[in-house]
């Protein structure tokens, strides 16, 4: 993992939620405020546009930056959750030193587990995090496993996606969806879809190198 890794990225990022963005929009126009999809749009343009500041320093340097910037940048809880995880990855021990397969693992594992305790938010929510935790919690399984990686990261987005849909028979219990009541089922949480589609987009990424 480098700076010039998460800014391939965020690029990739941008283009798969571009294309969902109004499958996203809709989504959370069901049972949110309607302002997910552009929040994580901002952040990902913010992102890549920090790329000459940031493309030739320190993983530490970089994430840190671009954490200040998700958090500034970005209003709701969108800006403080997605800050709180790239802060908590620059926290992460020897990022001098190459960051091999585990160490990403472990990285991500310490964001997701940051969001959780920031956002207070738990599997069975119906929130981004019925996604990121079980995701989290197979991350945990690999790092330590001879399981090969690409499998590994082909188990990650079926997990990702299984818990995205997962979410449609859900009550809400956070945020506006859970003055809905009932009526939040039937419908997929929007953070879990773009959760899902990032993370997708990650590991097909690296399925494919």
């Amino acid at each position: 993992m480098s700076v010039n890794f998460l800014i391939s990225q965020a690029k990739n990022i941008q283009i798969v939620i571009d294309e969902n963005a109004a499958e996203i929009e809709a989504l959370d126009q069901n049972i949110g405020d309607g302002d997910h999809i552009f929040n994580v749009q901002r952040g990902l343009k913010l992102v890549v546009e920090l790329e000459d500041d940031i493309k030739n320093l320190p993983l530490q340097k970089g994430l840190n930056m671009i954490a200040m910037k998700v958090l500034s940048g970005i209003g709701g809880s969108s800006g403080a959750l997605f800050g709180t995880f790239f802060m908590s990855m620059a926290k992460t021990p020897d990022l001098d030193k190459d960051i091999d397969f585990k160490k990403a693992c472990e990285m991500v594992i310490t964001g997701i587990n940051a969001m959780k305790e920031r956002g207070k938010a738990d599997i069975g929510e119906k929130t981004m995090m019925d996604v990121l935790i079980p995701v989290s919690e197979k991350l945990n399984e690999l790092k330590s496993s001879n399981t090969d990686m690409k499998e590994g990261l082909s188990e990650i987005t079926k997990i990702a996606e299984d818990r995205m849909l997962a979410t449609k028979d859900m009550l809400a219990t956070k945020g506006r969806a859970s003055f809905l009541g009932e009526r939040a089922k039937g419908h997929i949480d929007p953070g879990a879809r773009s959760s899902q589609l990032i993370i997708d987009t990650i590991c097909k990424s690296l399925i494919n190198k």
